[in-house]
């Protein structure tokens, strides 16, 4: 029988530090593993074999397709580009509302993987005549010693931009190998206050996420951030609020805030999020200073679309993740008064 490094999606890791008596911190997220050996860190996907940290995803790809970019959600990101999606196995929290449990409670399994190289996804978005990459649907931070190769490859080629759709926990390390390697774009999720994280996440410090949000700004990475208003946890005014106030001190005004529609899923099962609660949401953020915040899994909605935060003319008609019309200029302005409008990439559509 073959050793466990011996299969394709086994790989020395590229982020730990080796301790004392064979142990390893790991360094990829804020978790910080220390794994004894023969032992796994919280997510399951990094071994300690003989003293040395091995993922056991890389590569290992569990789903593929590829995706309008407003599904992400990208609001103001290469606005109507599709993008091959890939992701891998677990994830780094334990949420009990996931929406992808099928892939992110899934423990990896390196002797009945498939192992998927670099060159051949940058091949298939090609094929597919996708716009971009993105790692998303679990926590794409697990994937990341793979997607390094893939994003220095693909901008190599004729790919436009990388993106990854995050929990925003991975550490400021890995956040910042991602951006040298290509990484231009990031979607972080916002569940709550740290007791949100604590009681319903699996741990987590909410604080390291908003600055892993900072530091991407600071990047040059086009940043969203998105708040999944959870019925009866993160649904009152004052985590609201909360969440509006960190947006606006730690990434700015201009950066887009989803206010997004949870439905039951894997052991969570309250009501869905009342409407009228998103967009209560919606307006004290708008009220606060906030140009662009949004709705979301409320298709048709009214507040689904961007307006010009200086006239209010409505610039892009979206319903779900599809573009209706688009009225933003050549030059990323409003067309009635001029105001600039924060739009990274091409518009690929016609306007």
């Amino acid at each position: 029988m073959s050793k466990l490094v011996d299969y394709p999606t086994v790989h020395e890791a590229k982020f730990y530090e080796k301790m004392p008596n064979g142990v390893v911190q790991c360094s990829l997220c804020e978790r910080k593993c220390e794994i004894a050996e023969g032992s796994k860190g919280f997510c399951k996907t990094r071994i300690n074999i003989d003293g040395e940290l091995f993922t056991i995803v890389y590569g290992d790809i569990s789903a593929i397709e590829s995706r309008p970019i407003e599904i992400k959600p990208f609001f103001h990101y290469w606005p109507r580009s599709t993008a091959l999606t890939f992701s891998t196995w677990s994830c780094n929290l334990d949420c009990i509302w996931c929406q992808n449990f099928h892939l992110s409670k899934q423990q990896p399994n390196p002797t009945t993987t498939f192992y998927y190289s670099p060159e051949k996804m940058v091949e298939t978005a090609l094929y597919h005549r996708d716009v971009g990459l993105c790692a998303s649907f679990q926590e794409p931070t697990l994937l990341s010693e793979w997607v390094l190769s893939l994003f220095k490859l693909a901008k190599d080629k004729e790919i436009k931009y990388c993106c990854y759709v995050s929990n925003g926990y991975m550490s400021l390390k890995v956040l910042k190998a991602l951006h040298t390697a290509g990484l231009d774009g990031l979607k972080i999720d916002i569940k709550g206050s740290n007791e949100t994280y604590k009681k319903y996440c699996g741990g987590g410090d909410v604080e390291k996420i908003w600055r892993n949000a900072r530091e991407a700004k600071k990047l040059g990475l086009h940043v969203e951030i998105v708040n999944l208003v959870i019925t009866d946890v993160n649904d009152d005014e004052e985590t609201l609020r909360w969440v509006i106030e960190k947006h606006l001190k730690e990434v700015g005004t201009d950066t887009p805030l989803h206010f997004t529609r949870y439905f039951p899923a894997y052991k969570f099962n309250k009501p869905p999020t009342k409407v009228k609660t998103l967009e209560k949401a919606y307006e004290m953020a708008k009220k606060e200073g906030v140009l662009y915040p949004y709705l979301g899994n409320v298709a048709g909605h009214k507040y689904e679309n961007t307006y010009c935060p200086s006239c209010g003319e409505k610039l892009i008609q979206r319903y779900g993740p599809y573009l209706l019309r688009y009225k933003i200029t050549a030059t990323n302005k409003c067309p009635k008064c001029s105001t600039h409008i924060p739009i990274t990439g091409e518009y690929m559509g016609k306007r």
